[in-house]
């Protein structure tokens, strides 16, 4: 009896021999567990009545309950109901005591990830304590990713996906009047969106940050974060449309942007605080801090990959517009060039025909408007070569008429100028012979972003289309290309149907000298056994011949075909054709039929261009040999392994070069500290006496010494002798607190 009442008041002593012999306390643990039931039904009534002995208990059997699994089978569930019909009225500490043990349960196994998710989902945009929401953040995210850190877990990633899609769905019929779409009216009371604000945002949340970890990246997660594009919250837009656009602007919860260190103010701060070495020592640390973060801070690219895994992209698309076009006079400014970039970036990538986004970016295109550099981008980005060119030359006029004209400065002609190249890049066909002739007149112009901008569109429409062009402006390489009788496609009509990978050759020579140096013929004969009977032999068959060639009558031919091998010309009765070089064609790689290209021989491809590339321009310096390489180091830097697709564009492509920029803190200290290179002594040497050379005194020592009669009718006497009281008085207090402040 002395034992039993000892370890029942001693939760922990019991916790330590029932671990290391549960059968022999088998009675004291039941006695614990039929105690536990009777608090439980009293805690349930009253939450707060015996409180902390209830958590106690509920630990108690956390630990000890994979010891006696038949009898703590319902454990569990009790703490789960617990958390998800009386969270609101529960103690913090009793919240924070429950899930702590859920996750525990988890830990030894006794519950699965399943069904702890499922409690702590809902429990997310409930919580109103930061460390509690954080810890549960953390858990799920940690649970996720150890179910999936060797293989994919597919059955808890469908069933997490599915909790969280219908966190979305669940608030998408809501109806929402104001402007950020929090809040709405009914019956008089201003009540919350069906309360499935949070909700949403939290799956949105989530999912961002598993496809951040890398953890999901199927197109499931896509459609979760494509859907909170259409939600009534104005919140949950944003958050996702970040996602999409590749940036994390909008997420309230991110650590980074609570921990931001403001430098300016650190600096500014310091000169009117009081100098101290702790002080100091603050600053510098905190300084290096904001360094270290801004160093590693990664820039925001577009989420290629996520654009690319949509579902239904037409669909998604055309609700994205309605949107857009519905709630215009509700939504932001801000708001709405979001929608209009992920729109521009859906459109390009996946050459959609959504028109009447043409017609509705028409109302923004005017200098004046706030933001218009990105909205010109949005509006380049959604061109492409399958656009309607009659849809998009009353947008190319109306940049002209608005941005292009004397009237306005010359960054704004300039940006003009790159919007209609980038437009016409993309769909050449929807410019008008007289307006190309009147932009590329600004070539003239006296500023070199102007001149740079109509020359640059000067250019494209040599390579794409040079008939539009005057016969004086169409360049040497246009000309000749206009005589020979190329001409450019019309709109609908595609290129040849691709026959091999640029620079595919390059790879090849490589391999076979890395193959000759290592004493490797390249026509092995275990690759031959391996591809033997893929090819069928030219003159097994009659018929294949028969099949391929095409008669021709000999009666109409003007062709004298020599019989002699040493004679390589194609003779005409009438005319002898002299460049036969023209006419090669290119030779055509066969290692993509013989070898299963893998991503590092890809990387090698790129890098074989690059220096394929830098040595063209070396040996020829001509103006497309620059532009090629150009090409291949901007889709370097910015990992695309396809140079020739479409790439999103940026600002500074629209603005184009400009004039020096005025400089931030950052360089304007930097300059400073270059110009004191060399300076023993910042500040000016003159009127100082340790100098190596003498030199004359200042005016303020000859001042000391001039004569009495000529100082009394100088008008600084003057003007002291006719002061007032009052202004002696502020004289005076002015020069007190000076001397105190140089004392300090």
């Amino acid at each position: 009896m002395g034992r039993g009442v000892l370890l029942t008041s001693n939760l922990p002593q019991l916790q330590n021999l029932i671990k290391r012999d549960p059968i022999a306390y088998k009675e004291e643990f039941l006695q614990q567990w039929n105690h536990y039931n009777s608090i439980r039904q009293i805690f349930t009534i009253n939450p707060d009545e015996q409180a902390q002995h209830f958590r106690e208990l509920v630990s108690f059997i956390s630990q000890v309950a994979t010891c006696y699994p038949r009898e703590t089978a319902e454990f569990p569930s009790h703490i789960s109901s617990l958390l998800s019909e009386s969270f609101g009225i529960l103690a913090p500490d009793t919240r924070k005591s429950l899930v702590q043990n859920l996750v525990l349960l988890r830990n030894k196994d006794v519950i699965s990830s399943t069904e702890l998710l499922k409690t702590l989902f809902p429990l997310l945009p409930r919580t109103s304590s930061s460390v509690l929401r954080s810890y549960i953040r953390k858990t799920i995210l940690s649970d996720i990713r150890v179910a999936n850190l060797r293989s994919q877990n597919h059955k808890l990633n469908r069933a997490v996906q599915a909790m969280l899609f219908g966190m979305v769905e669940r608030g998408m019929s809501g109806e929402v009047v104001g402007d950020k779409g929090k809040l709405r009216t009914v019956n008089g009371h201003t009540t919350d969106l069906d309360g499935h604000n949070n909700d949403a945002m939290w799956a949105v949340v989530l999912t961002k940050e598993l496809w951040k970890k890398k953890i999901w990246n199927d197109a499931k997660s896509v459609s979760i974060v494509s859907q909170g594009c259409f939600h009534p919250v104005t919140k949950v837009q944003s958050a996702s449309l970040h996602f999409f656009l590749g940036s994390d602007e909008d997420d309230d919860d991110s650590e980074d942007d609570e921990n931001e260190v403001d430098v300016r103010s650190l600096h500014h701060r310091r000169e009117i605080n009081k100098k101290t070495r702790s002080g100091d020592k603050k600053l510098r640390k905190q300084l290096k801090s904001a360094k270290k973060k801004k160093h590693n801070k990664a820039p925001s690219t577009p989420n290629f990959s996520a654009i690319q895994l949509l579902n239904d992209p037409q669909t998604f698309g055309e609700k994205l517009y309605n949107m857009l076009n519905l709630y215009d006079k509700r939504f932001s400014l801000d708001h709405k060039i979001l929608i209009m970039q992920l729109l521009s970036r859906v459109m390009g990538s996946h050459k959609l025909c959504v028109l009447g986004f043409y017609s509705y970016v028409v109302k923004y295109l005017f200098y004046r408007q706030l933001r218009v550099p990105s909205i010109l981008v949005a509006l380049a980005q959604s061109v492409h070569d399958l656009t309607p060119p009659d849809t998009v030359t009353p947008v190319i006029r109306k940049l002209s008429q608005e941005f292009v004209h004397p009237g306005v400065a010359s960054e704004v002609i300039a940006a003009g100028l790159n919007a209609v190249r980038e437009v016409c890049r993309r769909q050449p066909w929807a410019m008008e012979e007289d307006m190309l002739g009147d932009l590329i007149e600004y070539r003239k112009s006296k500023d070199k972003a102007v001149t740079s901008a109509a020359r640059g569109l000067l250019k494209l429409y040599r390579e794409v289309n040079p008939s539009m062009l005057k016969r004086r402006e169409r360049g040497k390489d246009a000309s000749m290309g206009l005589a020979s009788g190329s001409a450019p496609l019309p709109f609908g009509h595609s290129a040849e149907a691709a026959i091999d990978i640029e620079g595919l050759s390059l790879l090849e020579d490589h391999l076979q000298k890395l193959r000759e140096e290592d004493g490797v013929a390249l026509d092995d004969e275990d690759d031959d056994s391996m591809w033997q009977g893929w090819d069928v032999e030219s003159d097994s068959s009659e018929e294949s011949d028969s099949e391929d060639w095409i008669s021709v009558d000999d009666d109409n031919c003007d062709l004298v075909i020599s019989d002699s091998d040493d004679e390589g010309q194609l003779r005409n009765k009438d005319v002898v054709v002299d460049d036969i070089a023209a006419a090669v064609t290119p030779r055509i790689s066969t290692l993509a039929t013989t070898k299963i290209l893998t991503p590092a021989d890809f990387a090698l491809l790129n890098d074989l261009r690059m220096q394929a590339a830098v040595k063209a321009v070396e040996t020829t310096g001509g103006s497309k040999a620059k532009r090629k390489l150009a090409a291949l180091e901007s889709s370097h830097q910015a990992g695309i392994s396809d140079p020739t697709q479409d790439e999103f564009i940026s600002e500074n492509d629209i603005l184009g070069p400009r004039k020096k920029a005025k400089a931030d803190y950052a360089e304007r200290m930097a300059s400073i500290q270059k110009g004191r290179e060399g300076r023993e002594k910042f500040g000016s040497q003159k009127g100082k006496q340790a100098k190596a050379v003498p030199s004359s005194s200042t005016n303020r020592e000859k001042a000391r010494n001039k004569p009495i009669m000529m100082v009394l009718s100088s008008l600084a006497v003057k003007g002291k002798k006719k002061a007032s009281l009052r202004d002696k008085q502020q004289k005076l207090r002015a020069h007190i607190d000076k001397g105190k402040k140089s004392r300090r």
